[in-house]
């Protein structure tokens, strides 16, 4: 079966690009606004970028109103966000913290969420999850005709769960089936690894 994408609404190239570019990760993105409420929100046209600088990506939409959804409206006046990889266990709450809510809304007071201290940074962590990013924001680049908020974060601090660290003295390892991590594929569908191989690379 061959798609002409020109044919299709964007709705329609949407649901093809999410059923197919499989499994995506998620950023669970913790931002707070300057009245001082936390915004969580998943994210799953998301990626890392660079490593010098130490950049991650993500993209984010407008609300149903057209207004820009709260988490680029915090980054754009704090410049900061905690990006989380979350556990297999958190989709619940992952799904419940995609609920459009008024601006000034908590969702992590929704999800009934526990943060606790991410040391040096300003912000908060999400307990639960494995990993966390503490992150300044690098740039906004508005992309599209809706357009989409392209957000380039760069990474600060990283916390990583004891538990999923390996045992190797030469490098961090991380064991990816502790981290459990949860990915995203289409419409209410998420999925989680549950097989590991390596293959050689060539020389």
């Amino acid at each position: 079966m061959n798609i002409e994408l020109s044919t299709l609404a964007p709705t329609q190239i949407y649901h093809l690009m999410t059923q197919t570019v499989i499994p995506r990760p998620i950023a669970w993105v913790l931002t707070d606004s300057e009245q001082g409420n936390y915004n969580l929100a998943p994210f799953s046209y998301f990626t890392p970028i660079s490593s010098n600088p130490p950049l991650l990506m993500f993209s984010v939409g407008k609300k149903p109103t057209g207004e820009i959804k709260d988490t680029t409206r915090n980054v754009l006046e704090t410049g900061r966000m905690v990006v989380h990889i979350a556990h297999q266990d958190s989709a619940p709450e992952v799904t419940q913290t995609a609920a459009t809510l008024v601006h000034g809304d908590s969702e992590v007071e929704a999800a009934e969420l526990e943060l606790v201290d991410f040391d040096g940074f300003d912000l908060p962590r999400v307990k639960a999850c494995p990993i966390a990013f503490a992150c300044k924001l690098y740039e906004v680049k508005e992309i599209g005709e809706t357009p989409q908020s392209l957000i380039f974060a760069e990474i600060e601090k990283a916390y990583i769960d004891p538990d999923v660290i390996g045992e190797r003295s030469d490098r961090l390892v991380i064991d990816a089936l502790k981290v459990n991590p949860l990915s995203r594929l289409g419409g209410s569908q998420y999925a989680t690894i549950d097989n590991v191989f390596s293959v050689a690379r060539p020389k």
